[in-house]
C-alpha cells in the first residue's frame, strides 16, 4: 500500500454531512482522488456541486447498510446521522448505519487492504462519571434510552473495528469526536453551539439547562479534521480510540 505522501484514492462515507464536507475539501486540496458516497438523507448535493466536474472527484448515491465495491487506499467512515433531531427520527436505521455499515466498510477495507478510520463520538461514554474523559475510561452507559440508537450503534462499530483488527490484523483507527462546531453547521442540528447561536441571531435569551455546572468539550471543525487526518497517517500500531476535543472543560 502507498504511503501518505503518495497520490491516494480515498473513500469518504457520508460525504455530504458537515464533517464529510470539510474532510473532502482537505483531502481534495492535497491532490488525492476522492470517492464519496452519501444517502442524502439529511443533506443535499449542494455542498459538493463545485467538485462534480473534477476528474479527481466521484460522488455515489449509496446507503452504507449495503455493500460497496470500489478500489481505494484509505477509508474514512463517517456515515451515520449525527444530530439528535436526525438520529432519533428513525432509531432502527441509525443503529444499522453504525453496525451493519461498519461491517460493510470493514469488509471493503479488508478486501482492498485499505487503512480505515471510524468516526466515533463522545456519546459512547454515555452519562460519564469522569470529566474530562480519557482514552482508558470505559463509560457509564444506558442502552435503553432514546439516544441509545446512536450511542450503542457507535459502540458496536468500535467493537467491530477492534474485532477485525484482532482477527484479520487490519490497519484500523478510531477517532472519538467531541462537540464539533464551525461553518456550515445546520442551525437546527440540535447541538449546544447551534442552539446558542440561533438564539443570539434571533435576539432571544439563551437558556442553560440543568444547574449550570455541567461541562462540554468543544472542538472546532478545522482542528478536528487535522486530528482525523493525522490519526489516519499514524503507524499501524496506533489504533485509538483517540479523543479529539478540548481537554479544558468549557462551562
Amino acid at each position: 500500500m502507498r504511503n501518505h505522501h503518495s497520490h491516494l484514492r480515498i473513500l469518504i462515507a457520508g460525504r455530504a454531512g458537515f464533517l464529510g464536507s470539510h474532510l473532502c475539501e482537505r483531502l481534495f486540496d492535497e491532490g488525492h482522488d476522492i470517492v464519496c458516497f452519501d444517502k442524502f438523507l439529511t443533506d443535499t448535493k449542494e455542498s459538493v456541486a463545485h467538485l462534480l466536474g473534477s476528474p479527481n472527484f466521484e460522488l455515489i448515491r449509496h446507503d452504507v447498510t449495503s455493500p460497496l465495491y470500489v478500489e481505494v487506499d484509505e477509508i474514512y467512515n463517517l456515515a451515520c446521522p449525527a444530530s439528535p433531531v436526525n438520529y432519533q427520527y428513525d432509531p432502527v436505521k441509525t443503529t444499522k448505519a453504525s453496525g451493519r455499515g461498519g461491517i460493510n466498510m470493514l469488509g471493503l477495507a479488508k478486501r482492498t487492504k485499505a487503512k480505515i478510520v471510524q468516526a466515533s463520538i463522545s456519546e459512547v461514554y454515555g452519562d460519564p462519571e469522569l470529566h474530562p474523559q480519557t482514552e482508558s475510561y470505559v463509560g457509564h452507559v444506558k442502552p435503553t434510552g432514546r439516544p441509545s440508537c446512536y450511542d450503542e450503534g457507535k459502540r458496536c462499530a468500535e467493537t467491530l473495528f477492534f474485532g477485525y483488527r484482532r482477527q484479520h490484523r487490519m490497519d484500523i483507527k478510531v477517532a472519538c469526536m467531541f462537540n464539533i462546531h464551525g461553518p456550515p453547521m445546520h442551525p437546527n442540528d440540535g447541538g449546544v453551539v447551534s442552539k446558542f447561536m440561533v438564539r443570539v441571531l434571533r435576539n432571544e435569551p439563551n437558556a442553560i439547562l440543568g444547574d449550570g455546572t455541567q461541562t462540554r468539550s468543544f472542538c472546532y471543525v478545522a482542528d478536528l479534521i487535522d486530528g482525523v487526518v493525522g490519526l489516519m497517517r499514524m503507524p499501524s500500531d496506533i489504533t485509538g480510540p483517540i479523543n479529539l476535543g478540548n481537554p479544558e472543560n468549557a462551562q
